[in-house]
């Protein structure tokens, strides 16, 4: 019997361009595709969906009703943590759709079909560096159609990338996970979102303007890593402060005690909160990797915090795919 394997990275979510509805476009993600921690998923052909992991065998009976075939066979091999600030919803989900098609011998580009998975409908950044890793910002959403609710279910297209870049295989990634409550995700996240949308200060997205196009795109273009880093902490904060009322605080706990450890930390030329979540990443280079790691250690142990931490590289590609043990 055939089986399709499809394998993908989580995503660092760094923060939106604008959450107010007194400006023309709202969200606007800017995001980066991590080598690790990866989903991995192998599906074959079946009758009707089967899986063992709920949250696969939904998302398997979305791609089968999406992608009209009679039904797959869902097994997860590799995991994302979920609801820390990975992606890990939108990137098991897509792997599914993907691995779903491929086995039924169907292109189905997934940015197509996302929104039949649920996903895309705020960012598109987990779609982005699905599709191709690396750096990514994206366009964001008309205003007039994301007013304190959302479109339907399924009723958007995802926001396109504006801007991407590969970054220097030099760059690394520290990712912390301590393990602490999961971020917000689903109602919670819509109704949390919402709260935050009808209080959103203009001037902030306007400042985080600057800061994209100024600093944040040339680094990025430019390869410069303290400029990079210098950008993504100051969006990151900026962020934050749009969330205050319900993280409590710029960062939630205990992402903020973390943050401030590693701010501290001279090799790290970033650092912040990934989405809303307990996970906390910086930026370093090859040289400052084994350093980084180790202030990411103390900063768990100073707190009494227990968790994981990875560094790892940006994504220079999207999701493989492969059929039968060949991609």
């Amino acid at each position: 019997m055939p089986s399709a394997t499809v394998t993908t990275g989580g995503r660092l979510h760094v923060g939106f361009q604008n959450l107010s509805l007194a400006r023309r476009r709202i969200y606007g993600g800017i995001g980066i595709g991590l080598e690790e921690p990866r989903v991995s998923v192998v599906a074959e052909p079946a009758r009707a969906v089967e899986s063992v992991d709920p949250l696969a065998k939904t998302y398997a009976k979305r791609a089968v009703e999406a992608l009209e075939v009679p039904g797959v066979s869902i097994t997860v091999d590799e995991q994302l943590p979920r609801h820390v600030g990975l992606g890990s919803g939108t990137q098991l989900a897509l792997a599914v759709l993907a691995a779903t098609a491929r086995v039924h011998g169907l292109d189905a580009p997934v940015r197509t079909h996302a929104p039949a998975m649920g996903r895309g409908g705020r960012s598109g950044i987990g779609v982005a560096t699905f599709e191709a890793g690396g750096f990514v910002v994206d366009a964001g959403h008309p205003t007039n159609r994301f007013t304190t609710e959302p479109p339907a279910e399924g009723d958007w297209t995802v926001p396109p990338a504006v801007a991407r870049h590969d970054l220097p295989d030099d760059w690394r990634f520290l990712v912390v996970v301590p393990e602490a409550e999961p971020g917000r995700c689903g109602e919670n996240e819509d109704a949390s979102m919402r709260a935050v949308v009808e209080r959103a200060d203009p001037a902030v997205a306007d400042e985080i303007a600057g800061i994209v196009t100024r600093k944040l795109l040339p680094a990025a273009a430019e390869g410069r890593l303290e400029a990079f880093g210098e950008a993504i902490t100051e969006i990151g904060r900026k962020n934050g402060t749009w969330y205050t009322d319900v993280q409590g605080g710029v960062f939630r706990p205990p992402a903020g005690v973390l943050v401030e450890a590693l701010e501290a930390c001279p090799v790290l030329s970033g650092v912040g909160q990934s989405s809303w979540g307990p996970v906390v990443y910086g930026v370093t280079n090859r040289r400052h990797a084994a350093d980084a790691r180790v202030a990411a250690v103390d900063a768990l142990e100073d707190h009494d915090l227990e968790g994981r931490i990875i560094v790892t590289t940006a994504a220079t590609s999207g999701a493989t795919i492969t059929v039968d043990g060949e991609e």
